[in-house]
């Protein structure tokens, strides 16, 4: 059979039945869809005047096997039978329930063969089917991680806030210690003394009387030498995310492909690592609300 052809494609099909002896119809190429359609059943000349029973047996629609009459031949009274296009698939046996014959079964072998476009159809589903797949698995990775990485960057700002909050305490002290130093407070100059005449030869007699001194303002420091630092500001604290809120966060998951715990430890520990839970009747009210959802 050449496979380049496409469409079905029609056989001559005949057999010859005698006593005690069955005719099998198994195909053996299974890439391809057999039909078999028996046109007429007849009885050959040198058949004896008795009453010949054609059976045939094939597989039923729950896959049990069926037998069934196909022709009821007598040389002298009904000598062939026109079943019209008896249609039926294979595996197919024939044999003769009654009388020694020959008989001759004749029809048609219809083999279905897949067109290049269905071909080509049935390679990009499963291509597609494929693609589907390998983007869906890391799909769900990628979600998981998110999440993770989303209660992770909570985490982080909370102790960025903290980190802020205390540099900037930090620098505000440096900024007054170097306030302190740069800018001492200039004691008042004592009063010159008047200066004696300068000779005519350019020179003083007496030299001019040294200016006073600078004054540093000591430092405000314990006795143990350091500055005492400026008492920090307490950070105001977030308010607790709601019912509510934490709800449409959970569905918002979900939709996502995020599967939330099924198990109610599992639950409690999900709900405190990673939306900052412990109120025990919050989380039991949001248990009782997660048995709800599917997944």
């Amino acid at each position: 059979m050449d496979m380049s052809e496409v469409g079905p494609q029609t056989y001559l099909y005949g057999c010859e039945l005698t006593a005690g002896k069955d005719v099998k119809f198994i195909p053996e190429d299974e890439d391809v869809e057999h039909q078999l359609s028996i046109r007429m059943v007849c009885v050959d000349p040198s058949t004896k005047d008795d009453l010949h029973l054609v059976e045939v047996e094939g597989t039923g629609a729950e896959g049990n096997k069926v037998t069934a009459v196909l022709a009821a031949l007598k040389p002298s009274t009904s000598p062939s039978v026109c079943v019209g296009g008896f249609e039926i698939t294979p595996p197919v046996v024939f044999r003769l329930k009654s009388g020694t014959g020959p008989v001759h079964i004749s029809g048609q072998h219809l083999v279905m063969m897949p067109s290049f476009d269905e071909m080509s159809e049935e390679e990009e589903e499963e291509e597609e089917a494929g693609n589907s797949l390998k983007r869906m698995a890391p799909a769900g990775m990628r979600l998981s991680k998110r999440m993770r990485m989303e209660a992770d960057d909570d985490d982080d700002d909370d102790d960025d806030d903290d980190d802020e909050d205390e540099d900037d305490e930090e620098d505000d002290d440096e900024d007054e210690d170097d306030e302190d130093e740069e800018s001492p407070v200039k004691p008042k100059k004592a009063p010159s003394k008047p200066q004696t005449p300068v000779a005519q030869n350019g020179k003083s007699h007496k030299p001019g009387t040294p200016s006073g001194k600078q004054q540093k303002t000591p430092d405000n420091k314990g006795k143990d030498g350091k500055k005492p630092q400026t008492p920090k500001t307490p950070q105001t604290p977030r308010a607790p995310l709601s019912v509510t809120d934490l709800k449409a966060k959970m569905m918002a998951s979900v939709q996502k492909g995020v599967t939330l715990p099924k198990l109610q430890p599992k639950f409690e520990n999900y709900m405190k690592n990673t939306f900052k839970v412990s109120d025990s009747k919050t989380i039991a009210d949001l248990w009782k609300w997660r048995q709800t959802v599917d997944k």
